[in-house]
């Protein structure tokens, strides 16, 4: 457990340095809460899913499929990536130029208690994801790591896999809308420019 030491709320901005380039997909509660922290709570360029475990990386692949033209980011958490880890072979098939995901990891299922996941027990979602076949993978479990990172997500031409490891804290304390009906008819409206 020595490598989850880095903290995901300073850690995320350097990572995602302009979030407003991207459509973002984020996995439930605490990669949602991240990322509307970074981008601001009522922004319509990000959907969080909510009561779908597992559902992330499908539907962010989806969105890429669907908006070529847009660059599309899944910011999920391990337990959730865990869910449905076979989502990774079809993005790793499909290869869309314009999909990237961060999966940010602190080896606990945060929102049932934060038992340890299995990353915590040593599954390596990264070797996953190459095993899978996603060519651009990097691991940032310490500062070393995050420069090289943040330029593959800001110049990728191929889908990518970041894994972030990072330590058990808390994510952002941000509000939030839960209803899932307006943040999605937000997130349709701005992208298809009927806002």
């Amino acid at each position: 457990m020595s490598d989850f030491t880095l903290d995901r709320n300073v850690v995320l901005p350097q990572l995602i340095q302009n979030p407003h380039d991207f459509l973002i997909v984020t996995g439930l509660a605490g990669t949602a809460r991240d990322i509307a922290y970074l981008c601001g709570p009522e922004s319509p360029n990000f959907y969080t899913m909510a009561g779908a475990m597992g559902g992330a990386v499908p539907m962010g692949l989806g969105l890429a499929l669907a908006q070529p033209d847009k660059r599309v980011l899944v910011c999920t958490g391990d337990g959730e990536l865990l869910m449905n880890v076979g989502a990774l072979a079809v993005v790793a098939a499909m290869n869309p130029a314009n999909l990237g995901i961060i999966c940010v990891d602190n080896g606990h299922y945060g929102e049932t208690g934060n038992q340890m996941s299995h990353t915590g027990l040593g599954t390596d979602l990264a070797a996953m994801a190459a095993g899978a076949g996603i060519k651009q993978i990097r691991t940032v479990a310490d500062e070393s790591g995050i420069g090289d990172a943040a330029e593959m997500i800001k110049g990728g031409n191929a889908a990518f896999f970041v894994h972030l490891k990072v330590n058990d804290g808390s994510p952002a304390s941000v509000k939030r809308s839960l209803d899932a009906n307006y943040t999605k008819s937000a997130f349709r409206k701005s992208l298809l420019g009927t806002a």
